[in-house]
């Protein structure tokens, strides 16, 4: 499995990259290696294939782009560690409810590294503290490969969440790990997020940058 590791990039062009490299392992001969993107975004909301446009409460000027994840809307932007799961589920022989489990577990298991007590909602993809959402889910799986992944909120401003319903629920509270745990550091969290998504992968860590 390959790690990249990106600053900030635009949403529209990287999911772009995700739609291409998906369907060229889909048509190459050759062995395509997983990929883990670890990187940002700016300021977007992203509306999933069943997502209803009256989740958007207010237009406050950011970006609305409709994408191909499941799910409904939900906020991007600099403070928040978004990670990509580029996977062929059938080689590695995990099916994609167990890899909801797994990627849930992942932030779980690194929240607790911060004494943050984070749990699963029956119902509800995602991680929480307290009720209040932390972290979002959301994948796409096409020809048995997956694409979109996961996003943790760390140092972000919060604000523009009060102009969306966070992932289709009205009222929804959101939280983010600086207002938890004080003062942190956005590398060192990257980092230990692709170590435990290594642990659950059942992969090697591996240094290499976009």
């Amino acid at each position: 499995m390959i790690f990249r590791r990106f600053g900030l990039l635009n949403y529209q062009p990287t999911w772009r990259q995700m739609q291409t490299f998906t369907a060229a392992r889909a048509d190459s001969a050759v062995r395509v290696e997983d990929e883990i993107w670890l990187l940002q975004h700016p300021p977007v909301f992203t509306q999933g294939q069943a997502g209803k446009p009256e989740h958007l409460l207010l237009d406050i000027g950011i970006p609305v782009v409709k994408i191909d994840r499941g799910g409904q809307i939900t906020y991007h932007g600099p403070g928040q560690l978004v990670a990509y799961l580029l996977l062929d589920l059938r080689r590695r022989d995990i099916k994609i409810r167990e890899l909801v489990r797994r990627m849930e577990q992942v932030l779980i298991d690194l929240l607790a590294e911060y004494d943050i007590a984070a749990e699963r909602i029956a119902g509800a993809p995602g991680v929480y503290v307290a009720g209040a959402k932390i972290a979002a889910l959301g994948l796409r799986v096409k020809n048995g490969c997956t694409f979109h992944g996961l996003s943790l909120n760390v140092d972000m401003d919060l604000a523009p969440y009060r102009a969306i319903n966070p992932c289709g629920y009205q009222g929804m509270a959101v939280t983010q790990m600086k207002d938890l745990c004080g003062e942190i550091d956005l590398t060192t969290v990257g980092e230990k997020l692709l170590a435990h998504l290594a642990i659950q992968l059942e992969t090697e860590l591996e240094n290499e940058h976009g």
